[in-house]
């Protein structure tokens, strides 16, 4: 077996049916298939338990996204074996959930417009793992962490579940809604104008085209965030959430942008739960590009700042670079969260 079968064999994909995306709004697939990464010496015996990472993917991908073969550049299963057996991070099992939606993504929370996904993750997912693989079962072995809105989605599940995760990674994680999605309002809004101002009518465009337009992606993203934050149950999908903004004149709606900001890491952080969720942690590692074109350097900054001031212990790293291609700084992160979580 060459070394390239070796990493394959150790990834396993679960099956995973989940009672909660029964009939979910946007009628995405209830039964996911499930990375799930297990380190070299998981099989050789029969008694040894690991802490367990579960590992988010951002907007627009999902947990398989992680296998894709890239020329030039490890996969993450790759990664993982490399620095396992190199002794630069302890042996941990690391899963990769699959929470994709009809919109692409579901920012991992709980929304009428596209379904239960945060307690899919965590009052499904996680008990199902614990039953199927030979994981350490407590918070104190589990770690979570994600880029993008993996991050985001990351930092608030260490907020809202203290109970279930001792340690939390966020590589460039949506925040400081300000700066990373009101930009986008007016972009969107001059795409939206194409469609006679309806997100239904272009919706159902996107989806019909087999090559999707680049430049209509704002729109979809700015929907899709839609659909998380501020909902709309009484219309059907693909039209089921309230937009942040006027499509005609680009105006906020102030209701709906309270909608959005009380889902901002920012403002979550000023609640006293949360600082309580983050204190408590082993370890909280956020990190971000010094360029990112998503403005999120900028909320990083702030979030690091405020966590100082509340006393909250955590490391906050930038590095020079954009948003986009930084797998490899889960070279950083994964070794640091495996060690905090270490049986």
């Amino acid at each position: 077996m060459n070394a390239a079968d070796a990493v394959r064999s150790n990834v396993v994909f679960e099956v995973v049916e989940s009672s909660l995306l029964q009939g979910n709004p946007l009628g995405d697939p209830a039964t996911r298939h499930v990375p799930v990464y297990l380190p070299p010496s998981y099989r050789e015996s029969e008694t040894t338990r690991y802490p367990v990472i579960y590992l988010l993917a951002g907007f627009a991908s999902t947990g398989m996204s992680f296998l894709n073969f890239s020329f030039g550049r490890p996969t993450l299963p790759e990664m993982l074996d490399s620095m396992i057996r190199m002794g630069e991070m302890p042996e941990a099992i690391v899963v990769m959930p699959e929470c994709m939606t009809r919109y692409g993504g579901s920012q991992y929370v709980d929304s009428a417009a596209t379904g239960p996904y945060e307690s899919y993750l965590t009052g499904e997912l996680i008990p199902h793992i614990d039953r199927q693989f030979r994981t350490l079962a407590a918070a104190r072995h589990r770690a979570v962490v994600g880029k993008s809105s993996g991050g985001f989605g990351a930092l608030r599940l260490g907020m809202n579940h203290p109970e279930l995760f001792a340690a939390v990674g966020c590589h460039s994680g949506d925040m400081d809604f300000e700066l990373c999605y009101r930009p986008n309002f007016p972009v969107a809004a001059r795409i939206l104008e194409k469609y006679d101002g309806n997100v239904a009518t272009f919706f159902t465009r996107w989806e019909s085209l087999d090559k999707k337009p680049r430049g209509e992606f704002a729109l979809l993203d700015l929907m899709a965030m839609a659909a998380c934050y501020s909902p709309d149950a009484s219309m059907p999908p693909p039209g089921n959430m309230r937009l942040p903004f006027e499509p005609r004149t680009c105006q906020l709606v102030p209701e709906v942008w309270a909608q959005w900001k009380r889902f901002d890491p920012l403002t979550m952080l000023e609640a006293e739960q949360c600082q309580e969720a983050l204190g408590s942690l082993r370890l909280l590692f956020l990190d971000c590009g010094s360029q990112d074109e998503y403005n999120l350097q900028f909320g990083h900054r702030r979030f690091s700042a405020r966590a100082t001031e509340l006393g909250i212990a955590h490391r906050y790293e930038e590095f020079p670079d954009t948003h986009a291609d930084t797998s490899y700084r889960y070279r950083v992160s994964l070794p640091l969260l495996a060690e905090a979580i270490a049986g």
